[in-house]
């Protein structure tokens, strides 16, 4: 998929992206303000966020910037009543940070490291879900996006915090799909495939990162998916 806007398919919309100081979070941060969302950016890192909002804001387009640790839970709802003071609803939720851990057998994972991946991977997502819910089915074309992998899938030997973290995703997006059938509201998940990001170099760092997908070259999908014209609903939808 490229990643040329076209024209405004976002006009208007408020949409909240977590890890959207880097990688396929900042990506699609760019692609949607250039479409004409209104882009709350959340991620831990300040400087890479207003790097960011300077980038935006050079387009002639608005953000909020949200500096935050998503295992910070309480963090979480705060920024559900921030959001509904400032905009009363929430258009688009792109659920997108996330954290490798380490490669390893299982039963020499660390406790801490364990704790983490799913923390950042599972938990926080469902305390997006549990915070912006309402907000999402006061809009009228709620569309909520989560960042899945293949690792789910796969039982791939050495990975298995991630991809245990990654298949409970999965399972707790789909239902909720589930739940919200008879909704408005539509929930998706993106399995963006082999792309070149930080987290794959972490991963394969003898990897000619060169020869990857881009970001950028994703972000069209994530559109798709999160205009009111979107009638994809409780999917793992794969980047091509």
């Amino acid at each position: 998929m490229g990643g040329t806007a076209s024209a405004n398919r976002l006009q208007g919309r408020v949409a909240l992206i977590t890890g959207a100081s880097r990688g396929i979070g900042r990506a699609v941060a760019l692609r949607f303000a250039t479409e004409g969302a209104h882009v709350i950016l959340a991620a831990r890192t300040l400087g890479a966020l207003e790097d960011l909002d300077d980038e935006i804001r050079a387009m002639g387009r608005a953000t909020t910037l949200v500096p935050t640790d998503l295992t910070d839970h309480a963090k979480i709802d705060q920024m559900g009543a921030a959001v509904f003071e400032r905009f009363g609803r929430l258009d688009i939720l792109v659920g997108n940070a996330a954290v490798l851990g380490i490669l390893g057998p299982v039963g020499h994972v660390d406790p801490e490291t364990w704790a983490q991946v799913i923390d950042v991977n599972l938990t926080a997502n469902w305390r997006l879900i549990r915070s912006f819910d309402p907000l999402l089915k006061t809009s009228e074309s709620g569309r909520a996006i989560f960042v899945t992998s293949g690792a789910a899938r796969g039982a791939t030997p050495y990975w298995a915090p991630y991809s245990v973290s990654k298949a409970a995703l999965e399972t707790m997006v789909l239902t909720y799909a589930a739940e919200v059938a008879k909704t408005p509201l539509k929930v998706n998940l993106i399995d963006p495939g082999i792309v070149g990001t930080a987290m794959r170099a972490q991963a394969f760092p003898g990897e000619d990162a060169a020869k990857l997908k881009t970001p950028e070259q994703i972000t069209d999908l994530f559109v798709e998916l999160a205009e009111p014209a979107c009638r994809h609903h409780g999917e793992i939808i794969g980047s091509v």
